[in-house]
This record gives structure tokens, sequence and C-alpha cells, in this order.
């Protein structure tokens, strides 16, 4: 799930700024941000007009999606499979700072994946349509990466992690329980 924390950080989007990871045989094998297509001007430099709407409070969150520009997380990781050939995507798991669309769960279901792990709710998802095609969904609790995000956006963490000089599991600033040591140890592979 970090690794979709720091796809996110690609993101071009003025609105939301979400990035996924597919995983299979606990190997990535795509990532993807959401933000305007390639060629396309970049959202925050006027790229979509729907995002700017929104920006300027013409439009409430969740109107107007069928305007918007900006292609999903989801879809770009799945796409990126397709275009580069990184895969099969059958029986991968994708992980989403965001539950994902209904557009997009429709696109994770088509390409057979099973399991898809999220950190925030979205309110026009697909989660009744993934329950419905027996995709497991699972939300983590958002503050198992507090402590792993800190090393990538502070930079004073960062520099003492990067020197050794912080034990991001034990140092009393950086706080880690058990169950975060085993989620790290799990992605590490």
């Amino acid at each position: 799930m970090l690794q979709s924390e720091i796809a996110k950080l690609r993101s071009n989007c003025v609105t939301r700024h979400i990035g996924a990871v597919i995983v299979k045989d606990n190997r990535q094998i795509a990532t993807g941000y959401n933000g305007t297509p390639p060629g396309v001007k970049n959202c925050f430099e006027g790229g979509c007009s729907r995002c700017m709407a929104r920006m300027r409070g013409e439009i409430k969150s969740g109107e107007h999606l069928d305007r918007c520009m900006c292609t999903h997380a989801e879809a770009n990781a799945i796409m990126q499979c397709a275009l580069f050939g990184n895969g099969s995507t059958r029986d991968a798991t994708l992980y989403t700072t965001f539950a994902p669309c209904m557009e997009c769960s429709k696109m994770a279901i088509s390409v057979g994946i099973k399991r898809i792990v999220v950190l925030a709710d979205y309110p026009k998802d697909g989660t009744q349509l993934l329950s419905e095609a027996k995709i497991k969904l699972v939300k983590l609790n958002p503050d198992l990466l507090q402590n792993w995000i800190a090393v990538i956006t502070d930079p004073e963490i960062s520099a003492k992690a990067a020197k050794g000089g912080i034990n991001i599991t034990s140092d009393r600033r950086i706080s880690c329980d058990t169950r975060s040591r085993k989620y790290h140890r799990h992605f590490e592979h």
C-alpha cells in the first residue's frame, strides 16, 4: 500500500491525489495515478475544466464526473499492464488509496483482479458490484501507514532514516505497533 501512496505523488489532478498498484505473486506489476491522459494538458494546468470548476466551487464533489478528463489511478494501472505487457492481472491484488469507482470496479472484475485493498471509502464506489463478483475488498487502517509516510514526506525524518539514525519501528516520534511491522515486512518483497 505504501507504493500506492508514493504513486499518488505523481497525480496531476487538482481535486484528489490517488495512487494504485497491482501486485501478482508478491511482485508489483503496475502502478497508476490519477490525472489527464498522456499528451493532454495536465489537470493542474487547466487540462480538466470539470476539476477546475470544482476548485472554483461551481460544482460539488461527485457531480459531472462524466465531464472529468482525468483517468483514475486504478484504470491507469490496469492499462499499464496492457500497454507494456507487464503480466497477467488474473488473480492479482489491486492496492489503491481510494475505493475504486463503479467504472474502475468493472475494469478490475473484467481483468481478473481477485482482491482489492483500499485506505479510504469513495461515496460512489463499486463495493456492491465487487461483492457480487466475489472480489475480496479489504479496508486498511490508514494509521498503519503514517509512520512510513512520515519518512517519505518529512525531510528531517527522511534524512535521519537514510543515515540509519532512526529506527522507524522504535523511534518515539515514529512509534509503530506490531501490526505495522508485520504489514511493512509483508510489502518488502
